[in-house]
């Protein structure tokens, strides 16, 4: 869908956080006498009437009447179409898209390298445009990461390639646009966002449409995730990854097929799961016709992104670790399995999506933490499931109130040695207004400068 195609439809905006506002920016940009009606919150109101704009009209209220008086509405990718309101919408004949599916619109001839999954799609496609950038090829990185696709809807110089994270509420956008990706790769599936999607299926679906329904040219999959194992591609080159036919680990060895490449254990990857979606991002570098080995000497310059377990510091004899995009509990067992052999007291609970953290329970009683410290919203849920096994004496187990009293817990049950671990395994709507909120909280409470460890290296075009 071209944005011209928009000329004479009745067209509205839901949502003017940052990617509301790049897709008012782009809209008025190429039909700058569309009108247009947006739908937002009360305290940003002010903010777009300050734009004087006088063919637009700003609504507060999104009821399934205003949202059906539209042909077209562009919504950010946080709002849900599931919702009621915008099913009664659907049902009257409205169409829901996202900015993704304006701007693959607006570009269906680059080159566009898709990451997702449920764990490690910020960091793989931060890693896929800096190797890339290594090897002379000018790259975008956009998308879910922290810049949205349609601020950079018409660059001064066009890039080679367009690394481009998307997350599950942006996969089906792609789908939609018509536009087929170059390449789509699919790291990991887990249950995530259950809130949004109203159900385990419906992520999953939701997912993988960037397979199924976007029919990548070229589809980089784990050969260890059982639903991705059994997909029929037939418009797709399947390539593997985490397979002894192409790039995997062996321990912490880096193996092309039989052939060992390199210890990958001090590279500047945390979590052994990372590592493995190294494989994804070279097995990507070959499909697209560049000898992986040939940049893989640019992997020690690499800069871990921020909130992902990032390492803050040490004060008096403990390490602070910030894991605040850490939104699942395998997320955060990922995270406590960096630090196995060090005892380490972790911080989990936030907002309440209905998550099981069975799996959690079980895997922490086989090795379990020095402590356990629940927080949140759904805190107490977690600290009943785990009270029984505190009770048989695994690990100490506390309840806190807010992020504060949760650090002093981590503390005094760790005796002045060891790892705080902040890795909530639930997002953080509600105390804050996002993860990099909650982890410069985090930070600044630990004594660190938050200002310091926020900033997402690499993003844009280089």
């Amino acid at each position: 869908m071209r944005i011209s195609q928009l000329e004479g439809q009745r067209v509205a905006l839901w949502g003017w956080g940052r990617e509301g506002r790049a897709a008012y920016r782009a809209l008025r940009g190429r039909l700058p006498q569309l009108p247009l009606t947006l739908f937002c919150q009360d305290t940003e109101a002010a903010e777009a009437a300050a734009l004087r704009d006088e063919w637009l009209t700003i609504e507060t209220v999104a009821d399934a009447g205003r949202l059906g008086r539209f042909d077209l509405v562009v919504k950010s990718p946080g709002i849900s179409p599931y919702r009621p309101e915008a099913q009664a919408a659907i049902a009257a004949g409205t169409r829901f898209i996202g900015g993704t599916t304006l701007w693959f619109g607006e570009h269906p001839d680059v080159c566009t390298l898709c990451v997702t999954g449920t764990k490690g799609k910020s960091t793989s496609a931060a890693l896929l445009a800096h190797l890339l950038r290594s090897g002379g090829h000018r790259t975008a990185l956009a998308g879910n990461i922290g810049l949205p696709l349609l601020e950079l809807l018409a660059p001064p110089q066009a890039p080679e390639f367009w690394t481009i994270e998307l997350s599950s509420y942006q996969t089906r956008d792609v789908a939609v646009s018509g536009v087929r990706p170059d390449v789509a790769v699919m790291l990991n599936l887990y249950p995530e966002h259950l809130d949004w999607h109203g159900s385990q299926q419906r992520y999953v679906e939701d997912k993988l449409s960037l397979l199924t329904e976007a029919r990548p040219r070229i589809a980089v999959l784990n050969a260890a995730d059982p639903l991705l194992v059994d997909l029929s591609l037939p418009d797709s080159n399947l390539r593997w990854f985490n397979r002894e036919d192409g790039w995997h680990l062996r321990g912490e060895v880096l193996y092309r097929m039989d052939v060992p490449v390199f210890d990958t254990a001090s590279l500047p990857l945390p979590g052994r799961h990372n590592r493995v979606n190294l494989c994804a991002v070279l097995t990507v570098i070959e499909a697209i016709g560049i000898d992986a080995m040939t940049v893989l000497g640019a992997m020690n310059d690499f800069q871990p992104l921020p909130h992902r377990l990032q390492r803050l510091g040490e004060r008096g004899g403990m390490v602070y670790v910030n894991d605040s995009i850490s939104t699942t509990p395998h997320a955060s067992l990922a995270a406590l399995d960096c630090f196995h052999d060090q005892p380490v007291a972790i911080l989990v609970g936030g907002y309440d999506r209905g998550l099981d953290w069975s799996a959690f329970a079980d895997r922490i009683a086989a090795a379990p933490p020095a402590s356990v410290v629940t927080l949140g919203m759904n805190g107490p849920r977690i600290h009943s499931l785990l009270a029984p096994l505190a009770a048989r004496g695994l690990f100490a187990l506390a309840s806190a109130d807010g992020l504060e009293q949760a650090i002093r817990l981590a503390e005094e049950s760790l005796g002045g040695r060891g790892v705080v671990l902040l890795s909530p395994g639930a997002p953080s709507f509600g105390a804050y207004r996002d993860y990099t909120e909650r982890g410069r909280h985090f930070a600044r409470l630990t004594g660190f400068d938050p200002n310091e460890v926020s900033a997402i290296p690499g993003l844009g075009i280089t």
